[in-house]
């Protein structure tokens, strides 16, 4: 949207992506505001996990899978940071990225069973839909996207997977924000800066929830062609802004 727009904050890399991590705090607070219950449910089975050194309920496992589940996208993050934030946020590259993997969802959304629920993830699928996540660190791919694709493959009903991938978000989001917050906290925002990021919180803090509650309840009922027409539109959209010299690609 910087880009399309052209705003300023588009040309300073790390200000551009620490703005994106404060949008992404926001979107936690949402997250973690639906899925409070939850939250708590396997905070406390991964602690009964420590206590009696072994996995046997549904939320242990469950509480499990979150925990493998967040290692790769922490691991990728931090050893190809640099590259990521200088050369794989290119628009083209982006609108690929939308386009491929709006095709992918569908595809396998059409072909997987849906003959698995949120108690049939073990900690080792937990740990291949983490790997999944950490290929969305390239822009356009979508985090959720991915994930939830990767849960279609392993048979989870579109709900479950949508569900699974929301949750697994929550730690690796909070570590990021944490991770930039420290260096915000250090060398502090640029003047005229410290609004915008508010409201960019703010908004993203009622969208995130907003978005978790109507997509959960939309796939309950209803597939994902038309996330795969709005990803292909997008695409097709910031292709033509490049090709056309209106904006830089």
């Amino acid at each position: 949207m910087p880009w399309l727009f052209g705003w300023d904050i588009v040309n300073d890399t790390d200000l551009n992506k620490t703005f994106d991590v404060a949008l992404h705090m926001g979107t936690l607070i949402g997250a973690v505001i639906y899925f409070r219950k939850d939250i708590w449910h396997y905070i406390l089975a991964f602690l009964q996990t420590l206590r009696l050194r072994k996995v046997e309920t549904t939320d242990q496992r469950m509480a499990w899978a979150l925990v493998l589940g967040t290692i790769p996208g922490v691991a990728v993050g931090l050893v190809f940071e640099d590259l990521i934030q200088d050369q794989l946020g290119r628009p083209v590259f982006i609108a690929v990225a939308l386009a491929v993997m709006g095709v992918v969802l569908w595809l396998v959304d059409k072909r997987a069973p849906s003959d698995r629920t949120l108690d049939d993830v073990s900690p080792r699928r937990g740990l291949w839909l983490g790997v999944a996540q950490a290929l969305a660190l390239q822009p356009g791919i979508s985090r959720s996207g991915i994930t939830i694709t990767a849960g279609r493959l392993m048979r989870l009903d579109r709900a479950s997977a949508a569900r699974f991938s929301f949750l697994l978000s929550l730690p690796i989001i909070a570590g990021a924000g944490l991770y930039k917050g420290v260096g915000v906290l250090q060398d502090g925002l640029p003047p005229g800066m410290a609004a915008p990021f508010f409201w960019g919180f703010v908004a993203s803090g009622i969208s995130g929830f907003l978005t978790i509650w109507l997509l959960l309840a939309y796939l309950r009922k209803r597939d994902f062609t038309v996330f795969m027409v709005y990803r292909l539109a997008v695409a097709a959209l910031v292709i033509g802004v490049a090709v056309s010299g209106f904006r830089t690609p």
